[in-house]
């Protein structure tokens, strides 16, 4: 580990997380607030350390998120893909463990856009007979 800063950028539908990695105790926190604070769901929570608890690396490195756009849901899985990302700069070892799990792979899913002629993307207005 040569530099003491990592940078991952992470992305998720509408969501960009900026995230930077320091080696430290292990302290995340996101938009200047800490994870608990600022996620109330535990799944939410989890989802963002998942990359941290593949690579075994929980207590290592404190974990600084810039993250807007989106949801919820989709912060928390675009901070999980720039984790992801930051640790592999840190070392390139985890990159076998990282892929294999799938968090380097961007989701690709996105909404789908309104068609002219539709309420929505496919919803249609209702058929009558007469």
């Amino acid at each position: 580990m040569a530099s003491a800063k990592f940078y991952g950028t992470g992305r998720r539908k509408k969501s960009i997380a900026r995230v930077y990695l320091t080696p430290g105790t292990g302290k995340i926190t996101i938009n200047k607030r800490d994870i608990d604070e600022y996620f109330g769901l535990e799944t939410l929570k989890v989802i963002v350390r998942q990359p941290l608890a593949a690579t075994e690396t929980e207590g290592k490195f404190d974990v600084l998120v810039n993250v807007k756009g989106g949801g919820y849901t989709g912060q928390a899985g675009a901070i999980r893909h720039g984790v992801a990302r930051a640790l592999l700069e840190a070392d390139a070892e985890y990159r076998p463990v990282l892929k294999a799990a799938g968090f380097l792979t961007r989701d690709p899913r996105m909404k789908e856009r309104k068609k002219y002629g539709l309420k929505a993307a496919r919803r249609a207005p209702q058929f009558s007979k007469r």
